[in-house]
């Protein structure tokens, strides 16, 4: 990018001046109208414009994702007692987020160990009876029916005893159910419930995510998936600016059958901060040849809504040109479409309204 620099213009405009320049402007962005300015412009700090370096390859569009990422949800229905923590909260391995009321679960505790006394009780009895039958049989004052039946009995007592033990367990488990404890270290994404609501099984209660390990995949064309096999390298490019290389690139064996393009698992280093997994960012692989679009910086555009535009000056006048953005590069960005390189475009775009309103008073 070239700069021209010149004395910039010292006359600013009106606030209502202003507005209704940038609104004609922007109504003639579609057709690539010029301004009619009645005379021509002169003095205005101007860039030249100059084309990315197609050397550092194609880029794709990627979501970022976490590798361990875990939606907690209730194991047992209850109230909402606590919440301990909150979005982007960090938190430790095995620390408590949630607790929910356990009344209800103690009361279960409770019946089952008085079920579980009952049944050994009945266990000790039965196993009694057929030691007392089994010594009768050696002398043979009961026969072997009268034995087998006792046996039988002292089995089924047995069994009510350890189904007994199991729902003990079952119920404490369901009391543990209570108290939701962060899987791993990492950090909050979302919380979902308040203090006070009831919660049934399968309730999403909070969502963590360890931010050490994040990553992207990408669908290319299974055309380019060989070079980037071969060259496994890969540089991501976030929507704040902030650019890293790949700690590892993976292409995956096949193909999808319907699109035919093939996914590329990219990892992402420790960073800090580090991106939300759901956020955007371009992926851009050296092996595979890029496009050398032209490159403003981001100072230069002019945004109203969704539209984008920049000044162009040709032949002493100024024109509004809506253009087409791409991927952002530090404080430049390129331009899909809108832009050739070598045109001149003005550096400020205030800069460029004050000098519009000067030629119009000038003229």
């Amino acid at each position: 990018m070239t700069r021209n620099t010149a004395t910039p213009f010292r006359l600013v405009p009106t606030r209502a001046g202003l507005a209704l320049l940038l609104a004609g402007a922007l109504a003639a962005c579609g057709s690539d109208e010029r301004l009619r300015d009645p005379s021509p412009i002169q003095g205005l700090d101007t860039l030249t414009v100059g084309a990315a370096d197609a050397g550092r390859g194609r880029a794709w569009d990627g979501v970022v994702e976490a590798v361990r990422q875990a939606t907690l949800t209730a194991q047992t229905s209850g109230r909402v007692a606590e919440v301990l923590r909150d979005v982007n909260d960090r938190v430790a391995a095995g620390e408590v987020l949630v607790r929910l009321s356990a009344v209800e679960q103690r009361a279960g505790v409770d019946a089952a160990r008085a079920q579980l006394r009952a049944a050994e009780a009945a266990a000790a009895e039965a196993e009694g009876n057929y030691r007392r039958y089994l010594e009768l049989s050696q002398g043979q004052y009961v026969s072997k029916s009268q034995l087998d039946q006792m046996r039988a009995t002292r089995d089924s007592a047995v069994a009510a005893r350890d189904a007994a033990r199991a729902q003990v367990a079952s119920a404490g488990q369901q009391t543990d159910y209570t108290t939701i404890r962060a899987p791993y270290a990492g950090i909050v994404a979302s919380r979902d419930v308040e203090p006070g609501e009831s919660v049934g099984i399968g309730q999403p209660l909070m969502m963590v995510f360890a931010p050490e390990a994040l990553r992207i995949e990408v669908s290319i064309p299974q055309s380019d998936a060989e070079r980037v096999r071969a060259n496994p390298a890969a540089t991501v490019t976030f929507d704040d600016g902030r650019s890293v290389e790949a700690s590892e690139v993976t292409v995956f064996p096949a193909a999808d059958p319907f699109t035919h393009a093939v996914k590329v698992r990219v990892q992402l280093p420790a960073l800090d901060p580090a991106p939300q997994p759901g956020s955007t960012a371009k992926v851009t692989f050296p092996a595979v040849a890029g496009t050398a679009y032209p490159r403003v910086p981001a100072s230069a555009l002019v945004r109203r809504g969704e539209v984008n535009a920049v000044y162009v000056l040709a032949d002493g006048r100024l024109l509004l040109r809506q253009l087409r953005l791409g991927q952002r590069v530090g404080d430049d960005i390129d331009v899909i479409a809108g832009l050739a390189p070598g045109e001149t475009i003005a550096a400020d775009p205030v800069a460029a309204v004050q000098a519009l309103v000067a030629a119009r008073q000038g003229g």
